[in-house]
């Protein structure tokens, strides 16, 4: 078996599948017109996706609130310090940044919504 994708409940999927598309690079696989506004989106490999809704029979999770650490959403990054000050000028918010022994990167940072991105550029061990 391998991952299809991994689903958000969030408030706003238009906005937010819009966001991801321009500032992360995110593909539309498949937008439903329905009442949760179902958005499938996928990585650059066209593999992986994550589908976004608004599904108002359970509630919104408050993503800000949430230590990144419950829940994040892990991207590679070849760059996490240009990427990072993208995604802040389009309104992220920065986290953290953690530099590790093996020359990994991470950066961790909130989309608009709260929902935690980390930026991953892995060193030579992983």
């Amino acid at each position: 078996m391998r991952i299809e994708h991994v689903a958000f409940n969030v408030a706003d999927p238009k906005l937010m599948a819009s966001w991801y598309m321009q500032h992360l690079g995110f593909g539309l696989k498949r937008a439903l017109n329905d009442a949760a506004q179902t958005h499938f989106l996928t990585d650059d490999t066209g593999v992986m996706m994550i589908e976004i809704y608004c599904n108002p029979a359970d509630q919104v999770p408050d993503y800000a609130t949430m230590d990144p650490l419950i829940l994040h959403l892990a991207l590679v990054s070849a760059d996490p310090v240009a990427d990072s000050a993208c995604l802040l000028a389009a309104g992220a918010s920065h986290v953290t940044d953690v530099h590790l022994a093996d020359g990994s990167h991470l950066a961790m940072l909130r989309d608009p919504w709260g929902l935690a991105l980390q930026l991953c550029r892995r060193g030579a061990a992983c």
